[in-house]
């Protein structure tokens, strides 16, 4: 199962004392193949990369340039730039960055550059509410992971995480048949992928999703600020 904090913009170097009751907690946390990444904001991965450093908790991007190389392209970072920093993994195609003008073919280029500087990719896959109330979800869904895994032969290190737009920041959250529905959908386009679900994980709802047998794990926006409901949220879900 994989847990993965999604900081947003959120966090200073104060803020890295959260990660102190979480590396506590994963040392005694004992489940096999449990996976847990924090994905900070670009400033401060290199700080959380090497207070984790002998822990088992990864960190993670949140985004990047598409090019490879260094070049003329202010307030960019690249995902080599952020290999380099530390991380292992990064989230692409979130909605929030579709939001203000990624397509999937721009999508397609970061995931491709950043499986080239050997990042691990969180693939995130959504549909908004007007094409979840035109029944268009499956269309949508099919159309960003054809054309945002274009020319990916290799999807090994490819996790898929379904974030129904809708539901983000909103405390709402489609139904357990609906989700486990989606999430065999999308297994189904793509053989051999985990799929995770995000939009509005916390405290509260986890008891509903964690029955939801298909799904691989979270992707958790801000209750993974707070280190007490990042943890509640990993408890219970083993509970």
């Amino acid at each position: 199962m994989y847990f993965v904090a999604n900081w947003k913009m959120f966090g200073n170097f104060k803020s890295l004392n959260q990660l102190d009751k979480v590396m506590t907690f994963a040392k005694k946390f004992k489940k096999n193949k449990t996976k847990l990444i924090y994905c900070p904001p670009a400033t401060l991965i290199n700080a959380v990369s090497k207070k984790l450093k002998f822990t088992t908790i990864d960190v993670g991007a949140q985004n990047c340039h598409q090019g490879l190389n260094y070049g003329a392209n202010t307030g960019q970072i690249n995902s080599y730039m952020l290999k380099d920093a530390g991380a292992k993994y990064i989230i692409l195609g979130h909605s929030e960055n579709r939001q203000l003008g990624e397509d999937n073919n721009l999508i397609n280029l970061k995931i491709r550059s950043s499986i080239k500087s050997g990042l691990k990719i969180i693939f995130c896959i959504g549909e908004t509410l007007s094409q979840k109330r035109k029944k268009n979800t499956k269309k949508i869904l099919s159309k960003q992971i054809i054309q945002g895994l274009k020319n990916v032969s290799n999807k090994r290190n490819i996790i898929i995480a379904y974030e129904p737009v809708w539901a983000i920041g909103s405390g709402l959250i489609p139904k357990e048949t609906e989700i486990f529905d989606i999430v065999s959908f999308i297994k189904n386009k793509v053989k051999g992928s985990k799929v995770l679900y995000g939009g509005s994980v916390n405290t509260n709802n986890i008891n509903l999703l964690k029955k939801i047998d298909n799904v691989d794990g979270f992707l958790i926006g801000g209750a993974s600020q707070n280190s007490n409901n990042f943890i509640d949220i990993i408890k219970k879900t083993f509970i």
